[in-house]
């Protein structure tokens, strides 16, 4: 697979590109996101067994959701009884629950290698926070060990990013697939930068109309009530984005515009 370089405002197209993805068929993608939250809630809900799950899954609900998208680009008509059919390629769904256990476990191993050093701190500030209910000290000492995980987290990102997509639609062995998606990521990372800073300005400027309605007399159940269902539909048009980052950078199929 040859991954090309693009240019930062990319980022910026595939947005653009998810968006009018989105509006091909809002209904059909704005069910698939309610599906996915409704999966990320009971996962949260079951833990600890229910987010290592729902992880686990994640490149399943990924393909699902490139596949999903490829057929909303290619005109074709969306619902429920289609989001299982890109998982019955023989042995594909075998090898993203391998993927995703891979994530798993690096997850995890990440977490005790970047966590462990700051036992001490966090046991301490958890035993202030259990005596004198101030959170404080915890927040303190979570801020270091969190930015690290951050960091590395945005290595993992990469690697699997595209991992889904090459081993469901290329027949790419996992070693393969992770070490293309790794490629393809680093050489279009000031468009991916360009990208994320996009998606959380536009999460923060939702929280921030939302605390405007509050300040100005909505309730707050009110704003946690509308959240919800802003917050799938964005999280819709995010999926959709996905097509367009994988058209783009590989050169594979139609997107609804060229990024220039």
């Amino acid at each position: 697979m040859q991954a090309v370089t693009l240019p930062a405002r990319a980022g910026l197209f595939w947005i653009d590109a998810g968006w009018r993805l989105f509006r091909q068929q809002p209904l059909a993608l704005f069910s698939w996101a309610m599906f996915v939250t409704l999966l990320l809630i009971f996962g949260t809900l079951s833990a600890p067994i229910g987010p290592i799950v729902f992880i686990a899954l994640m490149p399943s609900i990924t393909y699902v959701t490139l596949s999903i998208t490829r057929d909303v680009n290619a005109q074709k008509q969306i619902s429920p009884r289609h989001w299982i059919e890109p998982l019955k390629q023989p042995g594909l769904f075998k090898k993203l629950i391998g993927l995703g256990m891979l994530y798993v476990a690096v997850c995890l191993g990440m977490g005790i290698l970047i966590f462990l050093p700051f036992a001490t701190e966090l046991a301490a500030a958890m035993q202030i926070l259990a005596e004198t209910q101030d959170i404080e000290p915890l927040i303190q000492a979570m801020q270091t060990p969190m930015i690290l995980f951050a960091v590395l987290y945005l290595v993992l990102a990469a690697l699997f990013w595209y991992t889904p997509v090459l081993i469901g639609w290329h027949q790419t062995t996992m070693t393969q697939a992770l070490f293309f998606s790794a490629i393809a990521c680093w050489r279009n990372k000031w468009a991916f930068l360009v990208y994320g800073v996009s998606w959380a300005a536009i999460f923060f400027a939702i929280d921030l109309v939302l605390g405007l309605l509050i300040s100005i007399g909505v309730s707050v159940d009110l704003a946690a009530t509308l959240q919800i269902p802003i917050n799938i539909a964005i999280g819709s048009v995010l999926y959709a984005t996905f097509y367009p980052t994988y058209v783009s950078v590989f050169g594979q199929g139609d997107t609804p515009a060229e990024a220039t």
